[in-house]
């Protein structure tokens, strides 16, 4: 986490659920204790708690100025997702399993969402396509949803030039994971959680020199 916030990032996140709920509140409250002033910590279930375990964890949660409580249950089990809602008040955050604009639908229908703080995490690279994202965003605007609420889950650079694009929330980064596709082209740096974007045509992709290389590498 230290090394995520050296680089520039304000807001950082870690998995729960895979040990007990005692020594996930030790991991948070670890993490905790090294952010400083307008620096914040999310955590992610992976989709894994049942209803019971999803309660207790928000319960716990509670406590904590998190940014955001992510993926508690099954991303289709809406009935879950909107009882937490009368045990965490603080943010919450799913969607990122949900690609069509029905699917989002139910989940701002039926899911216990809250426009004024939760978050949405559809990722636009794979919800079926633009088209289908922006039928998305207009649905989501109908029912009092803003686009900054939308923070795409993926991490890579067709999201971030959507995202921006678009004018989103934002978009996750994975700089070290799934290289070398991951992390942004080269030159561009994190500062207080915002990137430049460079002048370049395409996605993104292009300004990767690892990437680039790679691609001559099985190319030849």
């Amino acid at each position: 986490m230290r090394s995520y916030l050296d680089r520039g990032y304000s807001v950082v996140k870690m998995k729960i659920g895979g040990a007990s709920l005692a020594e996930d509140q030790r991991r948070i409250e670890s993490v905790l204790s090294i952010l400083q002033d307008g620096q914040r910590l999310c955590v992610d279930a992976n989709g894994r708690f049942d209803m019971d375990t999803a309660i207790a964890y928000a319960k716990a949660l509670q406590q904590y100025d998190l940014f955001w409580y992510e993926e508690a249950g099954d991303p289709l089990d809406y009935e879950l997702q909107a009882v937490l809602r009368s045990y965490y008040t603080n943010p919450m955050a799913t969607g990122e399993n949900l690609f069509s604009m029905q699917d989002a639908r139910n989940l701002v229908r039926y899911g216990g969402m809250r426009p004024d703080r939760d978050w949405l995490q559809f990722d636009c690279a794979l919800s079926y396509g633009l088209v289908e994202y922006l039928r998305t965003l207009d649905m989501l605007r109908q029912h009092g949803w803003s686009a900054s609420r939308c923070v795409p889950h993926g991490g890579h650079q067709m999201s971030l030039n959507i995202a921006a694009g678009l004018g989103l929330g934002g978009n996750e980064s994975y700089p070290d994971l799934f290289q070398p596709y991951g992390g942004f082209p080269d030159g561009v740096k994190v500062q207080d959680s915002f990137v430049t974007m460079p002048d370049l045509p395409g996605i993104g992709f292009e300004g990767k020199g690892d990437l680039i290389k790679e691609m001559r590498a099985l190319s030849d």
